[in-house]
């Protein structure tokens, strides 16, 4: 079953629109493609000119997935992309959605989940997110918000840094940091280890550093690993490849108390949240700030 989609002068055919990607609630991949068209205004700022790595699932959630860098070579010309050397001297052609229409046509080759670099293609090396992920070893999402204000606490109180929070979709938060494009990504991923430590030593019960999970005591896992060149986080407003189709979600600080889960809405649910509420993380851009005091009062706290 094909169809034909028009976005402005870009015309190409989605596929296999009835296909079922999420058994449960039974949305198929038209759901998939529709919700990507639908919420592409909301989206496109927090992606727009970031790598993406596309999580791809031809036959569902269900069936086989695979992570895809590079753009194949059948992709459409008038899709964007950003030639980044590897460690190993090679290149890896990544996609840019900067329009609908890529979105869609992301959304048409099965990919799920669009996970974006914390850095923007002109400088690559200079990320102008830093994100905190709080993942728990066990689905206890109290002890996930608990952990997430006592957090804020530190960032905002204590280091004096602007905070929005995300549901991932899945299990855990997102804190993220908006910067301004000044420090390496070795600089930030330092900092964001130093201020994970602290949280660690004031509660040692909670929460854990600890790379590897035989070291975890089902503890809550503060990851820092995303702030590193070439890596990813999940993209705001993103599907998550898990029944029921949950979206990443950026939320107000004080709507936590009232979330059950971090999958809390899905591809369908998120429109009616938009139109009453309006997206929280609108002005994010506005608020992007330097490292450079936060660090000298985290040698303090130190």
């Amino acid at each position: 079953m094909k169809e034909e989609r028009k976005y402005g002068n870009r015309k190409f055919s989605v596929s296999n629109t009835d296909k079922m990607f999420f058994p449960k609630e039974k949305f198929t991949k038209g759901d998939l493609i529709d919700y990507y068209e639908k919420i592409a205004p909301v989206m496109l700022p927090y992606i727009r000119d970031r790598l993406i790595t596309m999580v791809r699932f031809p036959d569902g959630i269900k069936g086989k997935q695979f992570y895809q860098k590079g753009a194949p070579d059948y992709f459409p010309k008038w899709i964007k992309t950003k030639d980044i050397e590897n460690r190993d001297g090679s290149t890896t052609d990544y996609v840019i959605a900067n329009d609908q229409a890529t979105l869609v046509y992301l959304a048409n080759q099965a990919s799920v989940t669009p996970h974006i670099w914390l850095s923007r293609r002109d400088k690559p090396d200079k990320p102008d997110r830093l994100i905190i992920d709080i993942d728990p070893e066990v689905d206890d999402f109290t002890k996930v918000k608990d952990t997430a204000i006592k957090f804020r606490k530190i960032l905002e109180d204590d280091l004096g840094l602007p905070t929005y929070i995300m549901t991932t979709g899945s299990r855990g938060l997102h804190i993220t940091i908006p910067l301004k494009r000044q420090k390496s990504f070795d600089d930030v991923r330092a900092f964001a280890q130093n201020v994970a430590d602290i949280m660690e030593k004031q509660n040692p019960e909670l929460v854990t550093t600890a790379a590897r999970k035989d070291k975890r005591e089902k503890k809550i896992f503060l990851d820092v690993g995303r702030n590193a060149f070439g890596q990813t986080g999940v993209a705001p407003y993103a599907v998550r490849p898990i029944e029921g189709a949950p979206v990443a979600t950026p939320v107000k600080w004080d709507e936590l108390e009232n979330l059950a889960s971090a999958r809390e809405y899905n591809i369908k649910t998120i429109f009616e949240r938009l139109e009453k509420d309006g997206d929280p993380w609108k002005d994010i851009d506005d608020h992007s700030v330097s490292l450079t005091k936060a660090e000298k009062k985290l040698k303090k706290l130190l």
